[in-house]
């Protein structure tokens, strides 16, 4: 093979293999995340040098199969087809080897350069699993690399192998897929089919595979050749050739090939795994009987989630006491007094009471909760409970149009609502990644969560925030019921796997915290400082009066809020913390009633999205659902605040 500078590898394997965790281990953080072209598939891609080779990673989607039956399948099969990478780096679950050797077969058929990343293997051995490498390697004709992804074992092996296999330094038999004689026999009759008539397909595809896809009636394959001139007349020859078959076996041909090929499977796994020990139940087994339950599960998620919301309200109150200490007490009070030394007490005020108040109110109101919503968030995603939640909130999903797996990008949007919207695309159909979209955008993410901890947790109690949750969660149901009733269809079964429950890698889990949390810095803070300064200018001016005015029938007459309440709330347009911030720039907070602190909270809570959550409602979506979840959020907002306000003052 002749070598080129920059060679590309690409990373396929099932959902929860690690593959994720080993495209951070190669590429580290030079990493671009965006769509698929024409696709709203997640791609990654990284780069890294080995040795003295630049190589570009791409992690393709997590799938089972390489059929068509999701956009993931789709994307990756053809990827691979079309674009022809250097090396497939075929990750699998050393725990779960004959399940993931079915998408390593699939892989093989079409006759592509691979290696094996055998991944996993401490916790394959902690359930008695013994696999031999080198027999695995022999039966798939590959280079088979043992790895544990979380530490980076055998990274550096497996970085090896697929050079030397680019490089064309590995001679290589890979196995050769054959089936049963008359499965073989009707491929070959497919094959001389696609050879005379579909010849335009070759240019792409091999003759064997595409007989293969047509065998197994592939959709998309066979929408292309529908699409060729004499693609019609190909495919009724191939159906009368696959209906011989059928005929003889008594089943589908889809379901003959799958036969065939865990057939093919079971000997390579006898041949090449033992069980060394007979399987103990595990804490861990225990632990996923319990979180799954169909009633004492739902006691653990309702204190899962009691929990989350309680260390956050009692971790971040105590930052918060310490900082405002530090800076708003020793800080800010010291450098007005140096400033006014030197300049007019005006310029003073917009850097004193605009700037850096806007950057103490950050750190002191909006960091102290985020940090450790972040925190909490990662241990949950990475110990495997949320698969669980998903499991138990399926019924309750499919009564607003969804199942279980919605309930992850539920539980998403309480860290931020973009990568909440992003996470609808597990979502089957585009009907259910639409009322997906539409129920995440009305979850407190960490910055509603400032709000409503900083406001009326803080000044009203924890209990009165929960409230707010509790009705947060009712109106999320309800509004999901309706749209499920007015769009038409019927939600898709729940498909999901179980991942075994793990130690949480405290490594993993801060840098997580970090990225989200780097992310609320690089952008919330400068609009936090712009937002104070205008506001501090607006002050100095008397214009901030004018605009209070002018709002004064919408913000007082209807919702019951000081009229300087309007300003804030344009704000947090930006980001909803600033919500927040910026009033308490304006007004003490303890001077509002506790009416108006609940209705403060429940406006910020439910109104229109900040403009990052736009934008990905607006790529997800296209702008006339994006607009149309707006609009709907701002008139729910200014409802529901309007008649709290009557119902309290009664």
């Amino acid at each position: 093979m002749e070598t080129r500078q920059t060679l590309t590898f690409a990373l396929a394997g099932n959902a929860n293999v690690g593959k994720s965790v080993i495209f951070n281990q190669l590429t580290g953080l030079n990493q671009i995340v965006g769509n698929w072209p024409g696709k709203t598939v997640e791609r990654a891609e990284g780069k890294l040098r080995f040795k003295d080779k630049d190589i570009k990673v791409l992690d393709l989607p997590g799938i089972y199969s390489l059929s068509t039956f999701t956009i993931e399948e789709i994307v990756a099969r053809e990827y691979i087809a079309i674009e022809k990478p250097d090396v497939i780096i075929n990750i699998i679950d050393a725990a779960f080897l004959e399940r993931n050797l079915y998408l390593t077969l699939q892989l093989l058929e079409l006759d592509v350069p691979m290696v094996v990343a055998l991944n996993q293997i401490d916790f394959a051995a902690k359930k008695g699993i013994k696999i031999d490498e080198k027999k695995l390697s022999m039966a798939l004709g590959l280079p088979v690399i043992p790895t544990v992804a979380i530490t980076g074992k055998g990274i550096n092996e497996l970085l090896e192998a697929a050079v030397q296999v680019a490089e064309g330094r590995l001679k290589l038999k890979p196995l050769k897929v054959r089936y049963g004689r008359e499965i073989e026999e009707a491929l070959e009759k497919i094959k001389g089919i696609i050879e005379e008539e579909l010849s335009g397909l070759l240019k792409i595809y091999t003759s064997r595979w595409l007989s293969v896809k047509l065998f197994e009636k592939d959709e998309e394959i066979t929408r292309k050749i529908n699409l060729m001139p004499q693609g019609k007349e190909a495919l009724r020859k191939v159906a009368e050739i696959i209906s011989e078959v059928e005929k003889v076996q008594g089943e589908p041909s889809e379901v003959i090939l799958a036969s065939e090929r865990y057939g093919i499977i079971r000997r390579i796994v006898n041949e090449s795994m033992e069980i060394v020990s007979p399987p103990k139940i595990k804490l861990e087994e225990k632990l996923s009987e319990i979180t799954a339950h169909g009633i004492i599960g739902y006691l653990v998620l309702i204190c899962v989630i009691t929990t989350m919301f309680t260390a956050i309200f009692y971790g971040g109150n105590m930052l918060i006491e310490g900082l405002e200490y530090v800076l708003i007490d020793l800080a800010l009070p010291q450098t007005r007094r140096f400033l006014l030394n030197l300049l007019p007490e005006a310029i003073t005020s917009i850097i004193c009471d605009g700037a850096l108040m806007g950057i103490v109110a950050g750190v002191t109101i909006a960091l102290p909760y985020i940090i450790p919503f972040h925190l909490i968030l990662g241990i949950l995603e990475d110990s495997g409970y949320l698969p669980r939640a998903a499991y138990l909130m399926d019924n309750l999903m499919h009564k607003v149009g969804l199942h279980g797996k919605a309930f992850i990008p539920l539980i998403v949007g309480y860290g931020c609502s973009v990568p909440a919207c992003i996470g609808c695309r597990i979502m089957e159909t585009d009907r259910e990644r639409f009322i997906c979209g539409f129920e995440v955008v009305l979850i407190p993410c960490a910055a509603r969560t400032v709000v409503i901890l900083g406001l009326v947790g803080f000044y009203l109690g924890i209990h009165v925030a929960l409230t707010l949750y509790l009705f947060n969660v009712v109106l999320i149901f309800l509004l999901g019921k309706l749209v499920y009733k007015t769009l038409p269809g019927e939600p898709m079964g729940l498909i999901m796997e179980m991942p075994p429950y793990k130690i949480p890698s405290l490594k993993n889990v801060l840098v997580k915290a970090w990225v989200r949390t780097k992310d609320f810095i690089y952008i919330a803070f400068p609009l936090i400082v712009i937002g104070s300064v205008v506001i501090e200018a607006l002050k100095l001016t008397g214009l901030v009066w004018f605009l209070a005015e002018a709002m004064k029938p919408l913000i007082s007459n209807w919702l019951g809020l000081p009229p300087v309440s309007g300003i804030p709330l344009i704000f947090g347009v930006l980001r909803k913390e600033l919500t927040l911030i910026l009033l308490s720039e304006l007004i003490k907070l303890a001077s509002l009633t506790p009416t108006q602190m609940i209705v403060f909270s429940l406006v910020t809570m439910i109104y229109f999205p900040c403009l990052a959550t736009i934008a990905a409602l607006l790529r997800e979506f296209g702008w006339k659902k994006a607009l149309g979840i707006a609009l709907t959020d701002i008139f729910l907002a200014i409802l529901i605040g309007g008649i709290t306000y009557r119902l309290l003052s009664l």
